[in-house]
C-alpha cells in the first residue's frame, strides 16, 4: 500500500493518518462541508471534499468515497470506526474497485457484524449466549409472542451497528411496543436498517470485551480484555484494562471463546468480541468487526500499535506475535470526552479556549476557534492514562481532566471526574447500571459545586484584570449573576490591586459566560443590568431546543392540554433520539416546528398559555 484513503473524520482519522505516515504511506482525507476546517483535512497528504453536512450526504456515501480514492490514486481504504466501518457492502465495493480493504473479509463481516448471525454461529460452536429471538419475522405480533418465552426484563436491540443505538430495556410487557417503535426508528436512522432482536436482560452485569487479531495465514490471537461497564444510554464512557473482575483463568476462557468465534467465521484483521459478565458467568453480546474507540488502552498495556497491525495484515503480512508472546504491562484507563450536557444530551458549538493536559495520551480533533458540528457523534476525544497500578492510573487521569481547559460548549469533563472519584469506581465495583443509579446524585453534587464556585470566583470572569494605572472606585455596587435560573447577589468594590486568577472563562455569543475552575464547569449570565422581571427569570411559558438536531416527531398540538412528563416532541441529534417532555401541566398555545425540520439550540419549539 502506498496511498491510504481514510473514510472517516475527527480523532480516528488523525489517528490512522499518523500511523500511516510513520509507515511511509501517503494519505487521503475526506470531509463534509461542516468539516472543511477540521484538523484531519490539513494533516493528510491530500484531501477530497464530499459535500453535504449530514452523514447520509457525506461519510455514508459509498460512491463518493470510492470515487475519491480513485481520483487521488489511493490503493487502500481504512474505514476507522462508525459510519461504514462495519458495512460489508462497502467492504465489497472497495474490493470490487480493485482497492485494499483494511478490515475483515465481507463474508466474515456478514457472519459476525449482524448480532443475529453472530449468535447463531456462536451457538453452533457451543459458546454461551443469552436466550432471545433473532428471527426473520420482524412483525410486532411476532415480537409480542416471543417475549414471554424469554421472560422480562429483556432488551430490544438493533441487529445492525452498535454504539448503543437502537437499544431499549423493557421491564414489562406493557413497555414492549413503545420500545420496538423507538428502537426501530433509531436503528433505521443510524444504520439504514430497522431490524431488531430480543434478548433476555441481565440487570447488574459488567461489559467486558476481548480484542482479537487474525491474519490471512489462519493465525488468531487475543490481546486481553477491556472493561467498559461505565456507560450512559448504552454507550461507553470509561474503559480500562485489565478488568477489575477478570483473573488469568477467566481471561484465558474468554479469550479462547473470542478467538474460536473469529476463526469460525474466517476472520482477518482487528475485531472485538463483547461479553456480558455476571456472577462469574459470561455471555456473548456481539462482535464489532472493526477497530474500537477504546483501542488505546490495549495499546498502552501491550506496547503495540494496533493501526499498524491492521495495515500490515491488510498487506498480507502474518501476525508479528504468537499468543504466548503477548505481554501485558500495568493498567490503562480511557475516558471519552463528549460534547454533551449533564443529562447526556449532545451539544454543538465552537471551541473558544483549549489547553490540553500533559502526562496522558489525548486523542482528539479539537482546536481553538474550531466549530463542533451537530451532525455527528458527540465524542470530542479520548484521554488515556497508563500506570503501574489501577490506583495510579486513576490518579493520573483525574489530574489530567482537572487540568484540561475546554471552553465554548458544554462537555462531560466534570461528570467524568466525578465518576473516576466515586468510591464504587475506585473499588472496581462499577457495573453497567452504575450511572443509571448514581447520575442523579452526581448531578446534584456538581450543581452545588457550581454554585460555590460562582460565589467565590464569579467576579474573576465578569471583571477583566485591572492594571495598576486604573483608579479604584470607592463605592460598592451590586452585581447579580444568574445561574440555572437563580440569581446570586454580590456586593463589589474595586481595588487597586489586580485580581489573582484561579479560573478560566470566556464570554459566549449569547452573552453567557462559560467558566472553569479545577473540576468544575459552569455557565452563567451577568444580570446586573437586566430589568427586574427579566433578572428574576420569570417563566416565559416556552420550550426551546436544548441542542441542535432534527425534529422527527411532534406530539404537541395547539390548544391541547398536557401533563407534566407528557412527550411533546422527539429530536434526533448526533444519531440519537431524545424525547422532550412537558415540565409542568399546561395548555399548548402554539407549536413552532414540524417533523423533518432542523432546529438550532435555543430555538422556540412550543409555547404555552
Amino acid at each position: 500500500m502506498k496511498r491510504l484513503l481514510v473514510a472517516n473524520r475527527g480523532e480516528i482519522a488523525r489517528r490512522v493518518i499518523r500511523t500511516a505516515h510513520a509507515m511511509g504511506m501517503e494519505t487521503v482525507a475526506v470531509y463534509s462541508d461542516a468539516d472543511a476546517q477540521a484538523l484531519h483535512v490539513g494533516e493528510a497528504t491530500t484531501s477530497v471534499a464530499l459535500g453535504g453536512n449530514a452523514s447520509a450526504d457525506s461519510y455514508l456515501r459509498m460512491d463518493k468515497l470510492i470515487a475519491a480514492a480513485q481520483a487521488t490514486g489511493a490503493d487502500a481504504v481504512h474505514p476507522g470506526y462508525g459510519f461504514l466501518s462495519e458495512n460489508a457492502d462497502f467492504a465489497q465495493a472497495v474490493l470490487g474497485a480493485g482497492l485494499v480493504w483494511v478490515g475483515p473479509p465481507p463474508a466474515a463481516m456478514r457472519a459476525l457484524g449482524s448480532k443475529s448471525a453472530c449468535k447463531e454461529l456462536a451457538e453452533t460452536l457451543g459458546l454461551p449466549c443469552l436466550p432471545g429471538y433473532r428471527g426473520a419475522d420482524q412483525s410486532d405480533a411476532r415480537f409480542a409472542a416471543e417475549a414471554p418465552a424469554m421472560g422480562f426484563p429483556l432488551m430490544v436491540k438493533a441487529v445492525a451497528g452498535g454504539g448503543g443505538r437502537g437499544m431499549r430495556l423493557v421491564a414489562e410487557a406493557a413497555q414492549l411496543q413503545t420500545a420496538l417503535d423507538s428502537a426501530r426508528s433509531e436503528a433505521q436512522a443510524a444504520f439504514g436498517s430497522g431490524a431488531l432482536l430480543l434478548e433476555r436482560a441481565l440487570l447488574n452485569p459488567r461489559h467486558v470485551e476481548v480484542q482479537v487479531f487474525a491474519d490471512a495465514q489462519g493465525h488468531c490471537i487475543h490481546l486481553g480484555e477491556r472493561d467498559c461497564s461505565v456507560q450512559r444510554r448504552h454507550q461507553k464512557l470509561i474503559e480500562e484494562t485489565p478488568s477489575p473482575a477478570v483473573d488469568a483463568v477467566l481471561r484465558e476462557r474468554m479469550g479462547r471463546c473470542a478467538v474460536e468465534l473469529a476463526q469460525a467465521a474466517g476472520y482477518v484483521g482487528a475485531g472485538t468480541v463483547e461479553f456480558l459478565l455476571q456472577d462469574g458467568q459470561f455471555y456473548l453480546m456481539e462482535m464489532n468487526t472493526r477497530l474500537q474507540v477504546e483501542h488505546p488502552v490495549t495499546e498502552a498495556v501491550t506496547g503495540l500499535d494496533l493501526v499498524e497491525w491492521q495495515l500490515r495484515i491488510a498487506q498480507g503480512e502474518a501476525l508479528p506475535l504468537a499468543q504466548d508472546e503477548v505481554r501485558f504491562n500495568g493498567h490503562a484507563i480511557e475516558v471519552r470526552l463528549c460534547a454533551e450536557d449533564e443529562d447526556f444530551r449532545p451539544q454543538a458549538g465552537t471551541v473558544l479556549h483549549l489547553r490540553a493536559p500533559e502526562g496522558v495520551r489525548f486523542d482528539h480533533a479539537l482546536a481553538q476557534g474550531l466549530a463542533v458540528p451537530p451532525y455527528y457523534d458527540s465524542m470530542l476525544g479520548k484521554l488515556v492514562a497508563h500506570a503501574a497500578t489501577r490506583e495510579q492510573a486513576i490518579a493520573q487521569l483525574t489530574g489530567a481532566l482537572a487540568r484540561l481547559e475546554l471552553l465554548g460548549l458544554p462537555s462531560n469533563r466534570a461528570m467524568l471526574l466525578a465518576c473516576l472519584r466515586h468510591p464504587r469506581f475506585g473499588a472496581g465495583q462499577a457495573r453497567v447500571p452504575f450511572l443509571a443509579e448514581e447520575a442523579a446524585a452526581l448531578r446534584e453534587t456538581l450543581q452545588k459545586q457550581e454554585h460555590d464556585v460562582l460565589v467565590s470566583r464569579g467576579l474573576e470572569a465578569v471583571f477583566p484584570l485591572k492594571s495598576t494605572a486604573d483608579l479604584p472606585c470607592p463605592f460598592e455596587r451590586p452585581l447579580r449573576l444568574r445561574h440555572r435560573g437563580v440569581l446570586t447577589g454580590l456586593r463589589v468594590r474595586e481595588a487597586d490591586a489586580p485580581l489573582v486568577r484561579s479560573c478560566v472563562a470566556v464570554r459566549l455569543v449569547d452573552g453567557r459566560w462559560h467558566m472553569q475552575a479545577g473540576a468544575t464547569d459552569l455557565f452563567f449570565e451577568d444580570a446586573s443590568f437586566d430589568p427586574p422581571a427579566a433578572a428574576a427569570g420569570t417563566g416565559s411559558g416556552e420550550l426551546r431546543a436544548p441542542f441542535n438536531g432534527k425534529v422527527i416527531a411532534v406530539q404537541a398540538r395547539a390548544g391541547g392540554q398536557v401533563l407534566r412528563g407528557d412527550s411533546l416532541l422527539v429530536i434526533e441529534s448526533m444519531k440519537l433520539e431524545h424525547v422532550l417532555a412537558a415540565t409542568r401541566d399546561g395548555k399548548v398555545k402554539s407549536v413552532a416546528v414540524e417533523a423533518g425540520q432542523q432546529v438550532a439550540t435555543t430555538q422556540l419549539l412550543v409555547a404555552f398559555e
